[in-house]
């Protein structure tokens, strides 16, 4: 498994990149959100990659986030009827913090205006990844539409949860078990120290 790549960017277009390691060129197919955060071509590049295996073909997926990377992998291994060429769409057609808020409120109708995505693939989404991704989601859907994005303390109730879910938690119970210790250990608490809380506190 290939993790990720770390080498010059030769070539940088809006679905894919070219990226040289040690004399190798790599082609890597890429979201719309990380060909926004791509530097220069010529300059040095680090993507996390995803390797999929095909009969015909060893395809990788480069991200500039390790969110993105996550979410393509939640999507594809997931939901069913979602491949890699469907999920790169989700990840173009909207931010990861707006898609966890889509899918914590039910809302099949954004959702469905992904390129790609109708009305019953986004009604799969929800079902399917609604106790995965709802409490991580909530925190942001509760800032509402007019938000510019997740405060400090809800991404870091958010990195917390998803954290204490790789751990063995259940999605619900990481998020209440998170905001029981923030409330405790304060604002100031970094997202180590509420892990570790929470893994005490469960012990």
């Amino acid at each position: 498994m290939i993790t990720f790549l770390h080498g010059k960017l030769v070539e940088a277009l809006p679905t894919t990149v070219t990226v040289e390691v040690h004399g190798v060129g790599y082609e890597v197919l890429i979201p719309l959100s990380s060909f926004d955060r791509l530097p220069a071509v010529g300059a040095e590049v680090h993507l996390l990659t995803h390797l999929a295996v095909r009969e015909d073909a060893h395809v990788l997926y480069g991200f500039m986030s390790a969110a993105e990377r996550d979410l393509f992998r939640l999507l594809i291994h997931t939901v069913s009827g979602i491949g890699p060429k469907l999920a790169l769409n989700v990840l173009s057609g909207t931010s990861v913090t707006g898609f966890r808020a889509a899918v914590a409120a039910a809302d099949v109708k954004a959702l469905s205006s992904i390129s790609g995505v109708g009305k019953k693939t986004a009604e799969r989404i929800v079902v399917e990844l609604k106790d995965k991704l709802g409490a991580f989601g909530s925190g942001v859907a509760l800032a509402g539409p007019g938000a510019k994005g997740a405060s400090p303390s809800d991404t870091k109730l958010n990195d917390a949860s998803l954290a204490l879910t790789a751990l063995g938690f259940k999605p619900v119970d990481a998020h209440e078990a998170v905001r029981a210790a923030l409330a405790v250990l304060g604002e100031a608490a970094s997202v180590e120290q509420l892990v570790r809380a929470c893994l005490k506190k469960g012990a």
